[in-house]
């Protein structure tokens, strides 16, 4: 029986949570080379402008960038290349179904080590328009606002 393991993030995409309507998390594998392992644990990545797609039955991350490693030598990487992710070909398909059906975008949340093996969190994501992210501004700033105003009256009572 495997120990539960901790998750130490390594990089993750803030903005995507604010930008996107998240209906679905998963969890993959993503095949890298040595030096960009190395990179990542230094935390020189990012997923900022990067999307997951699937192309001929597999699934591939672009668009993240992942730094040369400082230390390495004259095989680095090209540092925004096409990243190979490991999923079930149930999965594959799952996804693909609901890509294709609902219009939902890959994307990204975090990359994380577990163990010994490098992770990447995916989100199946609806775009949100403008109109929506300003929504949750003011909810956000609602809640902000009464949390500041039961803390004061707590600290008063």
């Amino acid at each position: 029986m495997r120990r539960p393991q901790d998750k130490r993030i390594l990089c993750s995409n803030r903005r995507a949570r604010y930008e996107y309507e998240i209906e679905e998390v998963m969890e993959a594998g993503i095949v890298l080379t040595g030096t960009e392992v190395k990179s990542l644990r230094e935390g020189k990545a990012d997923l900022k402008d990067s999307y997951a797609a699937i192309a001929k039955g597999e699934a591939y991350l672009w668009g993240c960038h992942i730094s040369p490693y400082a230390a390495g030598n004259r095989f680095n990487p090209d540092p925004n290349r096409t990243r190979k992710l490991l999923l079930h070909h149930e999965e594959i398909m799952k996804l693909m179904g609901k890509v294709q059906e609902k219009g939902l975008t890959l994307i990204p949340l975090s990359i994380y080590v577990v163990g010994r093996h490098i992770k990447i969190e995916l989100a199946l994501a609806r775009g949100k328009k403008l109109y929506d992210k300003r929504e949750t501004l003011k909810q956000r700033a609602m809640t902000k606002e009464m949390a500041q105003l039961t803390r004061g009256r707590a600290d008063r009572g």
